[in-house]
C-alpha cells in the first residue's frame, strides 16, 4: 500500500466530511427565526439527531416537545424533552413504524397559530415510515428495488404510494400548523420531493411513473399495492416553508480545498455521478491513466452517487465497489481512487467506503483474489479488507451523497 497518498485519503475524507457537519446548517436555518404559537421539533433521517441537537441549543425550551428517528448507533446522547428512536436503514423495521407514529402523535390537534419545525435528512425513506401495505410487503418491495439497481428517484417514486407520510402526506397530517422544513440533500441536484420521498414537498412524480417503474423492475407486489400505484399524492402544500442547507457541492468543495493544501490541483469532474458503481470505479482509473505522464500532482472529485446492481451474495457497498473496480486500472501506477459515503456507513457494512492504490491488485493477486470474481459476488468489503482497503470513520453524524477522489502523482 502507498502510505503517502493513504494518509492523504484520510485526511481529505476526515475534512470533507468535517466541513458538512449539519451543526452549522441548522443554525443558519434558524438564526433570528421568530415561529408563533408552540413549536413542535420532528427530525428524521441519519443526520436527525445532530440536526435535532443543534436545534434545541439554539432554541432551548421554545421547542415543546420533539421526536427524533435516525439509524441504529447515531443516537448520541439524551436531548432534553425530545424522545429519540433508532431505526431499520435501508429497509424500514418496527422501529421506523414506532418512530414515525410517535411523530405523528406529537403533530396531531395542532393549530394554525402553531409550527412543526421538521429536519429532513437523508435516509428519511427508510426511517420515517407508516405503510399503508402490510410491513412485510413494504420491507419486501424495498429490498427488490434496492437489489434491481433502480436509482433513487425510482425508488422513491415507488415509496411515496406505499405511505401515508411521504410525498407531502406528512405535511397535509400537519395541518393546520405551520412547516418549517430544514434540509440537507442526500439526491442529486437537491429535488425537494425526492429528498427522504418529500414527506412535507408537493409530490413532482406521478401515479403513471410509479406503474411504469414497477413495470421496469417486473416488481412482485399484492394486489391493494398495485392499486396504491395508482392513487395520486398533494400537488400543493400551502402550510410548508423549506430550505436546503447543505448538499453535496459543499462535500465536494470541501474535498477539493484539502486536495489544493495537500498539494494536488483539484478537477472538478461532477456532483451530480450517477451510474453503476463498477463504471464509475473504471472511468476515473481511465482518466488517472490519461494523466500519468503529466507531471502533475492532480485530484479528480466527483460526487454524487451510484448504484449497484447484485449478481452475488457478497458483503459491500457501492463507495468500496467503486475503488475496487479502480483497483486494476491504476495498478503500478503512483495513484489512489478512494469513495465514501459522508454518514459514514456504505451499504449494509460498517465501513464508510473503500480505498485502492497503484498496490492494490498486486497485494490481493498474492492472496490469490481475483478482482473480477469479487466483483461478480458483489463481495468487496471482504476482498478490501484483506489489504486494508476499508475506509472507517463510524457515523459521522451528516449525509449529504459521497464523494469519490482520484489522485495522481508524478
Amino acid at each position: 500500500m502507498n502510505k503517502l497518498l493513504r494518509e492523504h485519503a484520510n485526511q481529505i475524507v476526515r475534512e470533507a466530511i468535517a466541513a458538512v457537519q449539519p451543526d452549522a446548517a441548522v443554525q443558519r436555518a434558524l438564526a433570528g427565526r421568530q415561529f408563533p404559537g408552540r413549536v413542535l421539533l420532528v427530525a428524521a433521517g441519519k443526520a436527525a439527531w445532530q440536526m435535532a441537537k443543534a436545534a434545541s441549543e439554539c432554541m432551548g425550551e421554545r421547542i415543546e416537545r420533539g421526536v427524533v428517528v435516525t439509524k441504529y448507533d447515531h443516537v448520541m446522547g439524551p436531548i432534553a424533552n425530545f424522545e429519540c428512536f433508532e431505526a431499520g436503514h435501508p429497509v424500514p423495521d418496527e422501529n421506523s413504524f414506532r418512530g414515525t407514529q410517535a411523530a405523528l402523535d406529537l403533530v396531531s390537534d395542532l393549530s394554525e397559530k402553531d409550527t412543526v419545525l421538521f429536519l429532513l435528512s437523508g435516509g428519511g425513506s427508510a426511517l420515517f415510515e407508516k405503510p399503508l401495505v402490510e410491513a412485510a410487503e413494504l420491507q419486501d418491495i424495498t429490498g427488490q428495488l434496492l437489489a434491481c439497481g433502480a436509482d433513487i428517484v425510482e425508488i422513491n417514486t415507488i415509496r411515496k404510494r406505499l405511505s401515508q407520510v411521504k410525498g407531502g402526506r406528512f405535511a397535509q397530517l400537519c395541518w393546520p400548523a405551520r412547516v418549517e422544513a430544514v434540509i440537507l440533500s442526500d439526491i442529486l441536484g437537491d429535488p425537494l420531493d425526492m429528498i427522504a420521498s418529500g414527506p412535507a414537498c408537493p409530490d413532482s412524480s406521478t401515479a403513471e411513473d410509479a406503474q411504469r417503474i414497477a413495470k421496469k423492475y417486473d416488481l412482485r407486489m399484492s394486489d391493494a399495492a398495485r392499486k396504491l400505484l395508482t392513487i395520486e399524492t398533494p400537488k400543493s402544500l400551502d402550510n410548508v416553508h423549506t430550505q436546503i442547507n447543505g448538499s453535496v457541492r459543499e462535500l465536494c468543495a470541501a474535498a477539493a480545498v484539502t486536495c489544493e493544501r495537500l498539494g494536488y490541483e483539484p478537477i472538478m469532474l461532477t456532483d451530480q455521478l450517477c451510474c453503476q458503481a463498477r463504471e464509475a470505479g473504471s472511468f476515473l482509473a481511465s482518466i488517472l491513466k490519461t494523466h500519468a505522464q503529466d507531471g502533475k500532482a492532480l485530484a479528480f472529485i466527483a460526487g454524487g452517487e451510484t448504484v449497484v446492481k447484485l449478481t452475488g451474495h457478497g458483503k459491500g457497498g457501492r463507495n468500496q465497489e467503486l475503488a475496487l473496480s479502480a483497483a486494476a486500472g491504476i495498478a503500478g501506477l503512483d495513484a489512489a481512487v478512494f469513495s465514501v459515503g459522508s454518514d459514514g456507513t456504505d451499504g449494509p457494512t460498517d465501513a464508510a467506503g473503500g480505498y485502492a492504490d497503484g498496490d492494490t491488485r498486486e497485494a490481493l493477486g498474492a492472496l490469490g483474489v481475483s478482482i473480477d470474481a469479487v466483483l461478480q459476488d458483489n463481495d468487496a468489503y471482504n476482498a478490501l479488507r484483506k489489504v486494508d482497503g476499508l475506509v472507517m470513520t463510524g457515523p459521522t453524524g451528516t449525509n449529504v451523497n459521497d464523494v469519490a477522489v482520484a489522485l495522481i502523482r508524478p
